[in-house]
């Protein structure tokens, strides 16, 4: 019999894997959702047309490393904990999101609603992560503290930017 498992104590244990696979899961949508707004923030990056859409489109560019960045996190932490990191054939086919290209490529009030949103719903699924991992995997808990932080500031960024439209 080979042992895998090494760890006596935390979320490496054998006593803590229906946890850590709850975790992994929850850490693959999150996987996910960066792996859709970087395709989406790259694609409105370039897509935005327009003086005014400028500001956004290069704000947009810029996000896309630090997004691709939390993926990355995100995808180390899932293998650390046992899991495998998805790929593309897995890709999640029912995500919604309102930053897909729009006909009017000037419409720049709809592309920042659409980054409230995006980072809005990441809010609030990270928070979710937070609490699963209170007090069983500090390590996780910690990451996404981090990572949370980011997207509340992108959040309130594009809050900004949307009252200069309205």
């Amino acid at each position: 019999m080979t042992v895998t498992h090494h760890a006596s104590a935390g979320i490496l244990s054998d006593q803590n894997a229906a946890k850590r696979e709850e975790i992994v899961e929850l850490l693959t949508t999150a996987y996910w959702m960066e792996i859709e707004t970087v395709t989406n923030y790259l694609q409105q990056s370039i897509n935005l047309d327009g003086i005014r859409a400028k500001e956004i489109a290069t704000d947009l560019g810029e996000d896309v490393g630090e997004e691709l960045g939390h993926a990355k996190q995100f995808a180390a932490r899932i293998k650390d904990l046992y899991g495998t990191v998805p790929g593309s054939a897995d890709f999640p086919k029912d995500f919604d999101s309102g930053l897909q290209p729009f006909d009017d490529a000037t419409d720049v009030v709809s592309v920042i609603k659409g980054v409230i949103d995006a980072e809005s719903g990441a809010i609030s699924h990270y928070t979710r992560i937070i609490e699963a991992t209170d007090g069983v995997d500090w390590a996780t808990q910690d990451m996404v503290i981090e990572i949370l932080r980011d997207e509340e500031g992108h959040m309130r960024t594009y809050e900004r930017y949307l009252r200069e439209y309205i």
